[in-house]
């Protein structure tokens, strides 16, 4: 199953992030949707070769616009790499975003370890839980 997936990363996380999709860009790389705040999304994707659709940068709006594919449930998963030692001028949308995710049931990785575990779900096929709650939310239940 394909799923929909969004890179986000702090400033001072932006290494550590284009790392570890580096890691696991073979799993990254098997048809899913992939997306990520701006220059997030360009260091993945001048690292790897991932085809990855850019959103703003976080600050300039880059959260609020993956939080709208949350809204809708339309993303599957996001790995957020946020930086925990620094106050963040966008502190209000990143908590929005977070509150999203709960609120949607929307799988969200903040640091790597998680964000591994995730991935590694992912690997072993355990997402068809989101193709069945995308089945019922468009009243598709078989």
């Amino acid at each position: 199953m394909a799923l929909h997936i969004a890179f986000i990363a702090h400033d001072r996380m932006k290494d550590e992030m284009v790392n570890f999709v580096t890691a696991y860009q073979h799993v990254f790389a098997e048809g899913h949707q992939l997306y990520a705040t701006g220059t997030t999304g360009q260091r993945i994707i001048d690292k790897t070769g991932l085809k990855i659709h850019r959103f703003m940068s976080g600050p300039l709006g880059g959260d609020q616009q993956i939080g709208a594919l949350v809204a809708q449930n339309i993303m599957d998963l996001i790995i957020f790499l946020r930086d925990p030692l620094m106050a963040q001028p966008h502190e209000p949308d990143i908590t929005a975003l977070l509150r999203l995710c709960d609120v949607q049931g929307i799988p969200l990785a903040t640091n790597v370890a998680t964000a591994e575990l995730l991935v590694r779900a992912m690997e072993r096929g355990e997402f068809g839980w989101r193709e069945v709650v995308h089945k019922y939310k468009a009243g598709n239940e078989e």
